[in-house]
């Protein structure tokens, strides 16, 4: 089973980014821009800019931590975006 890491960028605000864990990332775009989640309703809609994938989930677990951490979300705003 595939463990994707995401991070979806508001449309409507570019300033704001979110980092998430699904096993479908654009299934969970959909839900994201459906307002499903309480986190993301407020900036809709969203787009996917980057996700990658993992056999492991502890691997997926570790980088979703690693992005949302400040040397993560550095690397992120050069790398990925």
């Amino acid at each position: 089973m595939k463990h994707f890491v995401y991070i979806i960028q508001s449309v409507s605000n570019f300033e704001q980014y979110y980092v998430g864990l699904s096993q479908d990332p654009h299934a969970r775009l959909a839900e994201h821009n459906a307002g499903k989640s309480t986190h993301t309703s407020k900036h809709r809609p969203w787009r996917l800019v980057h996700y990658g994938w993992f056999d492991s989930e502890s691997k997926a677990l570790a980088y979703e931590k690693y992005l949302k951490s400040g040397s993560g979300r550095a690397f992120a705003s050069k790398r990925l975006r």
